[in-house]
């Protein structure tokens, strides 16, 4: 299926440079479903990436439960194939990210150490903001990943500031930036895209659209519900995605990119996405029905369909998957076990990283 076209701008901006193909998906005429064209090894590695932030998720969950993990905690789970599918359109070390509170996932796709991940949720000293900044507050200036953001849409200006840079200094760098369905009907995201179109800022707004902001409905809160189209008064080109198909992420991030770094300025992705687990881990999700979540996982989740199609296509067996998982459990188990035995910060901590 073709990209949908609403400007003259979107319309340019659509023809990929990368191999893609359409799938035969038809149940929502509005959602670009043409996907990138995977190899066996980019597969193999979607599948890894996608399944450790999953298991890392499960994990923390776990710790929260136990009394290890303070403050809030929002996990990812279900959601792994937008940040991962986006990731592999970016260069490592030189595109800068910013996300929200629901930022594990975004931060092992950049490439940070799961150790340092999960001892900065448990509050220790070799997280990587040294144990102070917790689940909603953590950054990599070597990985370029710039938070990590406890306020709802507070991120936004950040990452075009971000662009705003990169445009000042010259380089073809690109900006992204994540927020939710919830965040987009915050005032300062307009205000960000009417700057990000002004001074043709090379910033990538993402929408993760996982149809609930807290427990509130799209449709309850948003009278325009095709995020894709919240940038049109300002002439930013956007489109919706099926966001729990790694290689539709992937294809539209591509074109994304390929248009900022170009120099024509903003542009927004719409993913189409759905969060397994409540808005964090007080909430009971009880805004919505078990069977609405089980039929998600049954046809939608997006680590079973990678699976399938690798077994599918011969590129591995189940034992192969197992492995991998095994793996991936691992890593995670090093992590936690990191987190639980690491101390807790030097009250000395209080008087660094401020301004004074």
């Amino acid at each position: 299926m073709a990209v949908r076209p609403a400007t003259e701008k979107r319309s340019r901006a659509s023809a990929p440079t990368s191999a893609t193909k359409k799938t035969g998906k038809t149940s929502n005429p509005a959602i670009n479903y043409q996907v990138a064209e995977f190899d066996k090894d980019d597969e193999l590695k979607a599948y890894r990436d996608m399944l450790l932030i999953r298991r890392f998720e499960e994990k923390a969950g776990q710790l929260y439960g136990m009394g290890l993990i303070g403050g809030f905690c929002h996990l990812y789970i279900g959601q792994e194939a937008v940040v991962v599918g986006i990731q592999k359109a970016l260069r490592d070390g030189e595109d800068q990210v910013t996300t929200s509170y629901r930022d594990h996932g975004h931060m092992l796709a950049c490439g940070m150490d799961p150790k340092g991940v999960m001892a900065e949720l448990t509050g220790r000293q070799g997280g990587y903001s040294r144990g102070k900044g917790g689940s909603m507050h953590m950054f990599s200036r070597e990985k370029q990943f710039f938070g990590g953001h406890g306020i709802v849409g507070a991120q936004v200006p950040i990452g075009a500031g971000l662009a705003f840079a990169d445009k000042y200094r010259g380089t073809d760098n690109v900006s992204v930036v994540y927020f939710g369905d919830g965040a987009a009907n915050q005032g300062q995201v307009y205000e960000t895209f009417n700057m990000a179109q002004l001074w043709k800022l090379p910033v990538i707004f993402v929408i993760e659209n996982n149809r609930y902001a807290m427990g509130t409905s799209v449709s309850r809160s948003s009278a325009q519900t095709d995020f894709a189209k919240r940038g049109e008064s300002f002439n930013i080109p956007g489109e919706q995605v099926d966001g729990m198909d790694v290689r539709a992420v992937k294809a539209a991030a591509d074109r994304a990119v390929e248009w900022a770094r170009a120099g024509n300025g903003p542009y927004i992705l719409e993913m189409q996405t759905y969060r397994y687990r409540g808005h964090s881990m007080s909430d009971p999700a009880k805004y919505r029905t078990k069977d609405e979540v089980q039929k998600m996982r049954d046809e939608r989740d997006p680590i079973e369909q990678v699976r399938k199609r690798l077994v599918e296509k011969g590129w591995a067996s189940e034992d192969d998957l197992k492995d991998i998982d095994k793996n991936v459990r691992a890593v995670v188990t090093e992590a936690a076990d990191f987190a639980s035995a690491d101390a807790e910060p030097d009250p000395s901590e209080l008087w660094t990283d401020i301004l004074r």
